[in-house]
């Protein structure tokens, strides 16, 4: 376990950290070396990363759509974030291909609802970022269980009381719709008319 100021150090030397946020504690790493995340938690490539921000503005130099579309997102992103919500969006050149190996050209990003977590992505920049847990296993919810699982992954010294416990909720942008891809905690009721 490690201090505020140790992790993000780590975090920027390209290491795997771990920090709560409102959902699930995440396995973070810069988004050039998410092959790190897919080794560690022996993840398959069908199962793309998320990308975190610190802010709603800091998303839109990772995504690429028409004006109109950016307006839809926007509005989306507006309503929902910071929270429980993850965007599945056509992904710029600014994400590496070894975020989402089989569809490069997509990324899914969110603002975590975690002051802590905000914090760190400020100083990191925006991180890949995953579930704490081996791929088929359930995600652990506490850092002292995620320490001890990975010991070779800088977790923040932090008891979270903010944590839902609960994945977030994930839409994809289709072209013209958004699709649920998986329900979470979050509940968006009118998905397609904003």
């Amino acid at each position: 376990m490690v201090s505020f100021s140790v992790l993000v150090e780590k975090a920027i030397d390209n290491q795997v950290v771990s920090f709560p946020t409102d959902t699930l504690p995440a396995l973070a790493v810069k988004p050039s070396h998410s092959h790190l995340i897919f080794e560690l938690k022996q993840r398959s490539y069908e199962k793309p990363l998320i990308l975190m921000t610190s802010t709603v503005e800091e998303i839109w130099q990772y995504v690429k759509g028409t004006s109109k579309e950016l307006n839809i997102w926007q509005d989306m992103a507006n309503k929902y974030l910071p929270g429980g919500l993850t965007m599945v969006l056509p992904a710029s050149s600014l994400i590496p291909s070894t975020m989402n190996p089989l569809n490069p050209n997509s990324i899914g990003i969110r603002v975590p609802n975690c002051s802590i977590a905000q914090e760190i992505l400020k100083a990191t920049g925006a991180l890949a970022t995953t579930s704490a847990n081996l791929s088929g296993e359930d995600p652990l919810t506490d850092m002292s269980g995620i320490a001890s699982k990975f010991p070779s992954v800088y977790v923040l010294d932090y008891e979270n009381t903010q944590n839902s416990g609960v994945a977030s909720t994930v839409i994809k942008w289709t072209g013209k719709t958004w699709d649920i891809l998986r329900q979470g905690k979050l509940i968006i009721s009118s998905l397609n008319q904003i």
